[in-house]
């Protein structure tokens, strides 16, 4: 008696995730691993929280007839947008490139596009995060914000963070590793020291203004502090910072490579 063999039925692949499912889990993973490592929550919380607290009781980057916690609380503004968009992201992209995170990504229904916007989201979310403990902070230390000067500042916030983001993406996506690390820590240092975050332009020397004036740190220290610290608004530092988010972003079009050379 013969029997008929039988055959198992084909297993379906499952189909992929909507794409907005997709890109809201890579955003909670990304947020997810700039939180719990030691290094990016120093950079991203503690260093912006010392920078204010210097600021408050140190007499640097005042402005005449402004209070010190005002331009203390618009430097910190400042810091800590730096601090997420450009150093944590560069350093995060560049150990992820150099793994082959990224190569792998492109082969996956995330993409490269789900990828970025993935990263846009979790940087997002740390500032939320960073705005609540920091301006905690600053309540503390007595700090009375203006609601009208706080609405003002989110646009400001807005494309400080896609030009340095940009800038760190242009950083890990061009140099190897162990540079990106190197590059992006001694840069945050140069913008918030030196580029015109925690001291004004107006007191550096003539020679230097322009130049720092030029940088996009420069740009979004005095339009933070335009908007949290009372002071007039400069219209040409909008157009710098807008132009670095432009140029960055086309930069890192052209230039981002997403494998290590």
């Amino acid at each position: 008696m013969s029997t008929v063999p039988t055959t198992s039925p084909t297993r379906r692949p499952a189909s992929p995730a909507p794409a907005l499912q997709r890109i809201l889990a890579h955003a909670r993973l990304e947020a997810r691993v700039l939180l719990t490592n030691g290094e990016q929550l120093m950079v991203a919380i503690l260093m912006p929280a010392l920078v204010l607290i210097a600021l408050r009781f140190v007499p640097v980057g005042r402005l005449d007839g402004v209070s010190s916690i005002d331009t203390a609380v618009a430097a910190t503004a400042a810091t800590a947008l730096i601090s997420t968009s450009f150093t944590s992201q560069a350093i995060q992209t560049g150990f992820d490139r150099r793994g082959g995170v990224l190569r792998w990504i492109a082969t996956t229904p995330l993409g490269r596009d789900g990828y970025l916007a993935g990263k846009i989201l979790a940087t997002l979310c740390v500032h939320l995060l960073q705005v609540v403990v920091l301006a905690l902070i600053a309540l503390a230390l007595g700090w009375h914000p203006g609601v009208g000067g706080l609405f003002a500042a989110l646009p400001i916030w807005l494309v400080g963070t896609v030009a340095f983001g940009a800038i760190g993406l242009l950083v890990a996506g061009t140099l190897r590793t162990e540079a990106v690390l190197a590059v992006s820590n001694v840069l945050f240092v140069l913008f918030v020291a030196l580029g015109g975050v925690a001291i004004p332009t107006s007191s550096y020397p003539r020679l230097l203004r322009g130049l720092v004036d030029l940088l996009p740190s420069g740009a979004l220290g005095e339009l933070l502090r335009s908007v949290l610290a009372g002071g007039s608004f400069p219209a040409g530092s909008l157009v710098v910072l807008i132009l670095w988010a432009v140029a960055g972003c086309f930069a890192v079009a052209r230039w981002f490579r997403w494998t290590s050379a």
